[in-house]
């Protein structure tokens, strides 16, 4: 049984069938918090590293690798049961939907950045990594989130072509961990 269905069928009732019919959106924001991980990693390692003064530099390339990441996860586990095109034509809307995502991503930190101007001399280095965090990866990363879920549901993975998790499926994971099988 997948991890997110045992979790799923732990729920208590109605929360439960709100979980069912969001399974992913659920299945989505954890490839988003995995990628969150990669991305804010990978960024503040270059940030405080080779690029410290190049920090839209750092996330575009931290942006591309999460993204990568995030392809391949919802390929094979948030969108595994929708499809609808070829594979080669799939991989090019993701990739180009998610690039859109990545700039979004960047508007916010651009904005802190140049327009507020919140690097240092003119802040301190822990203000400008404040306002680096909340301008790129909260503000950013929600915007990104909210546009990529809708187009990756609406463009890139159009058709459902498989099973969705049912209340069926929940009973049955639920009767299986009674009998104290997993």
């Amino acid at each position: 049984m997948p991890f997110v269905d045992g979790v799923i069928a732990r729920i208590p009732q109605p929360f439960r069938d709100i979980a069912l019919r969001h399974s992913e959106l659920i299945k989505f924001a954890i490839v988003g918090g995995t990628t969150f991980l990669i991305d804010s990693g990978i960024f503040y390692t270059l940030k405080l590293s080779i690029l410290e003064s190049k920090p839209i530099t750092a996330k575009i390339i931290a942006g591309v690798i999460a993204v990568i990441a995030s392809y391949i996860l919802n390929r094979e586990w948030s969108f595994k049961n929708r499809g609808g095109r070829e594979p080669a034509h799939e991989a090019a809307l993701f990739f180009m939907i998610s690039a859109i995502g990545v700039v979004i991503s960047f508007i916010p930190l651009y904005i802190s950045s140049y327009v507020f101007n919140l690097r240092v001399p003119e802040v301190s280095l822990a203000t400008e990594n404040i306002a680096d965090f909340v301008s790129a990866y909260i503000i950013g990363n929600l915007l990104q989130m909210i546009f990529r879920f809708w187009t990756f549901r609406k463009f890139v993975f159009p058709e459902e072509n498989g099973p969705i998790i049912t209340e069926e499926h929940v009973r049955t994971a639920e009767e299986e961990e009674e009998l104290g099988h997993s």
